[in-house]
């Protein structure tokens, strides 16, 4: 394993009562880079991803990070290793404020998580970390606002900014722009690369305009198994892809710039 890779599987393979979900997948995800993860629906994407945060365990493989071996690690422990994933400690409280919802987030650091008991002042010392993420992800300006009167878009950046305040070494966000509106879509594109800048992407994307434009490399599943790897130019030129590809997904792959 090379130094400048972060996370590396080997063989990483899953299989349901005889159906190979994912199948014998060799991944490469370099330090500071944004790498994306694409593929028909039903092409292993999201068992992926459930294998390498240990909601799922795998069938057969190795998952490597940063050197080390965690194929057996338990979820929790791979969290405090420095992956994480969106959803995962993203599940925004509507009726909190935006800068509520981020304080929660960072009360780990407190060690206070469950002292239900202490006044609200205890948590004050969080306040400028928490300023910090909300400018990081543009929504300084809602600091005080219910997050339930959040667009769709910005409650997708609050959750990215819940996630920046585990500080992850390695973000993993699964459909960032999934049910979004043309401008929402552009914010989060931006804000992923504006975010991405000393961190690690691993991203499962289906907008190919959003992948074509920040990520660094692309890997393509088939069936749960690795059709195609590199950049956008390459990938979108493999006949392999297009194939795989056929129909409106296959008009985007062409349209994408």
């Amino acid at each position: 394993m090379s130094g400048d890779t972060i996370l590396e599987t080997r063989g990483l393979t899953k299989e349901f009562k005889g159906f190979v979900a994912v199948d014998k997948v060799d991944l490469q995800v370099r330090r500071g880079t944004i790498h994306a993860l694409i593929g028909p629906n039903g092409a292993g994407k999201t068992t992926c991803f459930n294998l390498l945060t240990k909601f799922l365990k795998p069938t057969a493989g190795t998952i490597l990070f940063n050197g080390t071996d965690i194929t057996g690690e338990a979820p929790a422990h791979i969290a405090r290793r420095g992956i994480i994933r969106s959803f995962q400690i993203s599940a925004v409280f509507p009726h909190l404020s935006v800068l509520e919802n981020v304080r929660v987030a960072l009360q780990r650091k407190l060690g206070t998580s469950f002292h239900f008991w202490r006044s609200e002042s205890s948590l004050a010392p969080l306040d400028a970390r928490v300023h910090a993420l909300l400018q990081e992800v543009d929504l300084a300006a809602y600091a005080d606002t219910p997050t339930v009167e959040l667009s769709y878009g910005r409650k997708r950046a609050l959750e990215i900014a819940t996630t920046l305040a585990m500080e992850p070494e390695l973000m993993l966000l699964d459909e960032p722009t999934q049910g979004m509106g043309l401008e929402d879509v552009d914010r989060i594109r931006q804000l992923i690369k504006k975010v991405s800048a000393n961190r690690t992407v691993l991203m499962v994307e289906h907008n190919m305009s959003v992948v074509a434009s920040i990520a660094d490399t692309i890997t393509v599943l088939q069936r749960g198994a690795t059709l195609a790897e590199g950049p956008y130019e390459v990938v979108s030129k493999n006949p392999a892809v297009i194939e795989a590809y056929m129909g409106s997904a296959n008009v985007e792959l062409k349209g994408a710039h």
